[in-house]
């Protein structure tokens, strides 16, 4: 029986203490540990997979934690967790108490810088460079790991330009696969390609242009030549930029052949490699797919709509529009801020435009929601996907700023669907033009069955509505999180004093059902699906505040706190934001 390197390795000094005819194996042992737990407990397989090799070579040949080591992103990075003193907390990778799904500072001193969002590492490895010279520090390494996907963003470009006219000891990685979650686009994309496939003079290269000590491209899964041109480079002094291919999902098959798929694929079998079955054939259709399928309805008929998205057309679903009306689709690569200027400009030229970007990456294009549309009040059209709490990928990628950060930006409309049904009947009244721009946040996951043949009906701007009457405590809730207040008052025994009402609108509120619920109820409870601070129950404190009315009001949402990773409905738990907790917050004075 083989001999388990793996089990022996605690931190890289153990693995720096094999000889380099061991790496290979312990490259396998990597792979089967990663495939065989990441298959029952789920997570990010592809991009871990796709980057074990430079993993190995990189804690080989650099003096880590010294030397310092940043992942941008960090869905490529298991193997690193493993090889640091993770391997045996690894099953509770994204798990409710458990390890990160990406690099934390809290969680491990190898863990050099946080990351959920991508871009952000040349930047960040550049200042840790810059910070190493300041204090007389010229020996150690940084190192900045970024996929060609992530290289595209204007951050990645920023980052670049500035370490080429610096000295800092700082190499940049380009890992390059092609894909990032769904296939990689752009110029800079059909760059790589021709350098790869040796179409591009050696002159023409736009890396040495920016004073970078550029090599490359070599193969990403040979230890044996990543080791020899890491301890090169690590000879060099100043930029050096190492351009390595890779393939997404090395070592597993379906991984390979499917990799949007098997990015995060859910449970599947270890040995075959295969999805396992589930029963969703037989659920309600999830927010992002009845926004998708709508936006193609909604898109037969009217020829200016237009779909954006930031590099996500697969998880938004905006896909389906791809498909079918494919200049009409545009996915612009990891670029949150160019995104929705584009969408500015679109729309001053008369387009319907759909900006699709998850909640948690629209924060990245805060000075563009209000300089270029909202000062411009131009009706652009903002579908935020994955608002509230949306599970395991934790507190780098939970919506809940969003009505807290948009709720202060004038001429924005501000629209929480309590289900699907009212999703598309939103998204047909946005088509039909408005006066201002419009966001509408929907959760992760799936809500109520539909009858996609029931007409469209038009939404009132600004009007809310009453759900249940009831004669003594009045719970205001915003969006999906409504579905919860429901069940909750059903758990009650004063049922019948209980009234229900759904703001779909924070902005607009409507004032004048306002005016009627503080003159009629003793007691208002608020429950929303994000930041207590500055969201949809502050609006209402505000509202009570400036109309000198006196009822005690008590508002639920996210604490003022960043929540970590687990289960939807334990993070609701946690955030007294389940049926059976709300239905406590109900009853107490």
């Amino acid at each position: 029986m083989a001999e388990n390197l793996l089990s022996k390795i605690e931190n890289p000094s153990d693995l720096r203490r094999l000889s380099e005819s061991q790496l290979p194996t312990i490259a396998q042992e990597l792979r089967n540990f990663i495939i065989n737990i990441v298959a029952t407990k789920e997570g990010h397989l592809g991009a871990s997979l796709g980057v074990i090799e430079l993993t190995i070579a990189l804690h080989y040949v650099f003096n880590t934690p010294d030397d310092l080591l940043v992942w941008d992103v960090g869905h490529q990075a298991y193997a690193h967790k493993i090889l640091t003193g993770r391997r045996d907390l690894f099953h509770t990778n994204r798990q409710l108490g458990g390890l990160s799904g990406f690099p934390k500072r809290s969680e491990s001193i190898y863990d050099t810088f946080g990351a959920g969002h991508s871009s952000t590492s040349i930047s960040a490895a550049l200042g840790m460079a810059l910070a190493s010279n300041l204090k007389g520090d010229f020996g150690k390494q940084h190192i900045a790991v970024i996929g060609d996907a992530s290289i595209a963003s204007g951050m990645a470009f920023e980052g670049l330009n500035h370490a080429g006219v610096t000295d800092a000891n700082l190499l940049v990685i380009l890992n390059d696969n092609a894909i990032g979650i769904d296939p990689s686009v752009g110029a800079l994309k059909n760059y790589l390609t021709a350098v790869k496939e040796g179409k591009n003079p050696k002159e023409n290269n736009i890396i040495k242009s920016l004073n970078f000590d550029y090599s490359g491209p070599i193969d990403g899964h040979n230890i044996f030549a990543l080791v020899k041109e890491l301890k090169r480079l690590q000879k060099i002094k100043g930029p050096k930029f190492l351009h390595i291919l890779t393939t997404k999902g090395k070592g597993l098959q379906q991984a390979e052949d499917n990799q949007v798929q098997y990015h995060a694929p859910g449970k599947f079998d270890a040995l075959t490699g295969d999805i396992l079955p589930n029963s969703e054939a037989n659920l309600p259709p999830k927010y992002q797919d009845v926004f998708g399928l709508t936006l193609v309805e909604l898109a037969r008929k009217n020829e200016k709509i237009i779909g954006i998205t930031p590099a996500m057309p697969t998880g938004s679903s905006l896909k389906y529009m791809m498909n079918e009306f494919p200049t009409r689709a545009l996915d612009v690569g990891i670029a949150e801020q160019h995104a929705v200027t584009l969408s500015a400009g679109m729309a001053t030229q008369g387009m319907v435009v759909f900006c699709n970007v998850y909640s948690t990456f629209l924060q990245r294009a805060y000075d563009q929601i209000i300089h270029d549309v909202a000062i411009q009040n131009l009706p652009v059209i903002f579908c935020l996907d994955r608002a509230g709490l949306v599970g395991e990928d934790g507190a780098t990628h939970h919506g809940v700023f969003d009505l807290a950060y948009l709720r202060c930006i004038p001429n924005l409309i501000i629209y929480a669907p309590l289900n699907e049904i009212a999703l598309r009947n939103i998204l047909f009244t946005a088509q039909l033009g408005l006066d201002h721009p419009i966001a509408v946040r929907y959760p992760r996951g799936r809500g109520v069955t539909i009858d996609w043949q029931l007409p469209f009906e038009t939404v009132e701007i600004g009007k809310a509505v009453c759900l249940k009457s009831g004669s003594k405590t009045a719970v205001l809730s915003t969006g999906t999180i409504g579905e919860n207040v429901t069940q909750a008052i059903h758990l009650l025994p004063i049922v019948d004093q209980i009234a229900h009402f759904s703001f779909g609108f924070v902005k607009p509120l409507d004032e004048t059902l306002l005016h009627e619920i503080f003159a009629t109820y003793t007691k208002i409870l608020t429950v929303e699906d994000g930041v207590i601070k500055g969201g949809f129950g502050s609006a209402i404190v505000e509202f009570a505040a400036e109309n000198n009315y006196k009822l005690p009001i008590r508002t639920l949402g996210t604490p003022d706190q960043f929540i970590e990773q687990g289960s939807i409905a334990e993070l609701q738990k946690i955030c007294g934001l389940d049926p059976t907790s709300i239905a406590k917050s109900i009853l107490e004075d």
